[in-house]
């Protein structure tokens, strides 16, 4: 139910729709909990989809942390995280092809736009060590 409702509330702003009423089922949620369940679920996924595409997802996971973010902003980014490496999309990629790519894209875009302020060069650092040791380390050329 939470999964629903936070899709449902991600997909209704990026529809400009009202969400206050989900907002008062969202209120109680331990959210570090039920993020924390997604991390698990998040290494296979990552390692199919590749560095650069796990990063926003990671981003999201260390923002969770901060105690500034809003109930709201919490439900977007579980939202954006399961929508993303869950396996069934409201728009299948093996049916609708790159519109199936398409619809993960905009979700992790709008909240990434929405907490963006909260990615901190802390958090930046975490991300980075996490996918060093999912990927291994990752060496920059300089000239």
């Amino acid at each position: 139910m939470l999964l629903t409702i936070s899709i449902l509330a991600l997909a209704y702003l990026v529809m400009g729709k009202d969400i206050e009423p989900m907002m008062e089922k969202l209120s109680s949620i331990d959210w570090r909990a039920k993020i924390n369940d997604l991390i698990d679920k998040m290494r296979p996924w990552a390692l199919k989809a590749g560095r650069a595409a796990t990063r926003p997802l990671l981003q999201f996971y260390y923002v969770m942390n901060d105690t500034t973010l809003s109930t709201l902003d919490r439900a977007l980014i579980y939202a954006a995280i399961a929508y993303t490496i869950i396996p069934h999309d409201l728009l299948p990629r093996s049916v609708f092809k790159l519109l199936g790519v398409l619809d993960d894209g905009i979700a992790v875009t709008y909240v990434y736009n929405r907490v963006r302020k909260h990615i901190t060069p802390q958090v930046n650092a975490k991300v980075e060590e996490r996918l060093n040791d999912w990927f291994g380390v990752e060496y920059e050329i300089v000239n």
